[in-house]
């Protein structure tokens, strides 16, 4: 079993539109209603690859009766907290002629301390029969910075690999209690770091730091730009097929799921790399984020490309300032 959490699910609906105009009225040609949320995401893309997740989180009034009614649907099993605040609704605005895709956000609302308490009394009973626990997303408002630390000491008490696709705050605090493997992009990681990464040198810099202050691996995404992996000792360099995508929101989520899929199979962080990549792409060809076919995956994994750095050895570190601390 492989545990996926996250304080801040959604319900996801997708509107197409053949060409869209601001300040005016326009009308889909399409609408698509599902469940997502970082978390969400990862549990659907495991569930694709075969895999048994547990999604576990907080959950409030209608929507979130929905999201739970869906994962069931789908043979998903879930152990959430029953907050009083309804769960969020995000959008994903496609237009087609453009070819662009924007996220309408709706942020979450806070949580009460007893329900992050009863969050980690879940956690602290669910992984001892976990391999692996993700800790995905935003942590909702009103819970302690140190979320992800205390479930990443939790798994490994359990002997379970701990992941953080976090950023800021949430990802600092985790650190120090040495996650197997951090996942920011480059965005989210220049803003844990407090500095623009303008090149790949600046990017690696970072990892440096973040390996430094604790991460034993480290993956940052970037778009249609390579993905770099550090495993302590070796970087590594994925590129992805290029593709005619349909929705690219949650490829990095799909990423996740397919990195952890194959590391607690035994694999390097290299291979599971070239998994998750093509697990990315896979998601961009449907329009629902974390609906990703298993044997999209499959045939996309060949055609990933992956090559070592040799700039590591070279690179002289750069002291982390925790720009969010206090």
């Amino acid at each position: 079993m492989i545990l996926c959490l996250g304080t801040t699910p959604a319900a996801q609906r997708v509107m197409r539109f053949s060409g869209l105009m601001l300040d005016a009225v326009n009308r889909a040609t399409a609408t698509l209603d599902g469940i997502a949320g970082k978390s969400v995401n990862v549990a659907k893309v495991l569930h694709a690859l075969g895999e048994r997740p547990l999604a576990t989180g907080f959950l409030g009034g209608a929507r979130g009766e929905a999201i739970r009614t869906a994962l069931a649907a789908r043979g998903i099993e879930s152990e959430f907290v029953t907050v009083a605040a309804d769960t969020r609704e995000c959008v994903t605005v496609i237009d087609e002629s453009a070819g662009t895709h924007t996220e309408l956000v709706e942020e979450s609302a806070p949580a009460e301390p007893d329900d992050f308490a009863r969050l980690l009394a879940i956690v602290r009973r669910r992984m001892p029969g976990c391999r692996a626990a993700v800790m995905s997303g935003t942590i909702a408002p009103g819970g302690p910075a140190d979320l992800y630390a205390q479930c990443v000491r939790l798994a490994h008490d359990a002997g379970a690999l701990a992941i953080v696709d976090a950023q800021g705050p949430a990802l600092i605090a985790a650190l120090p209690a040495g996650p197997d493997l951090v996942k920011p992009n480059r965005a989210e990681l220049a803003a844990t770091v407090g500095r623009e990464l303008a090149d790949e040198h600046a990017v690696l810099a970072a990892i440096r730091e973040l390996a430094e202050r604790g991460a034993r691996r480290v993956v940052v995404t970037a778009g249609r730009e390579p993905t770099l992996l550090f495993d302590g000792t070796q970087v590594w360099r994925i590129r992805s097929p290029r593709l005619a995508t349909l929705n690219p929101i949650g490829s990095g989520d799909a990423l996740t799921a397919a990195l952890v899929w194959r590391l607690v199979r035994g694999d390097d962080l290299g291979e599971a790399g070239r998994w998750g990549s093509a697990a990315g792409a896979a998601n961009a060809l449907t329009w629902m984020a974390g609906e990703v076919s298993r044997a999209d995956v499959e045939r996309l994994a060949g055609e990933v490309g992956v090559e070592t750095s040799q700039v590591w050895r070279d690179l002289q570190p750069v002291p982390l300032r925790n720009t969010f601390s206090g």
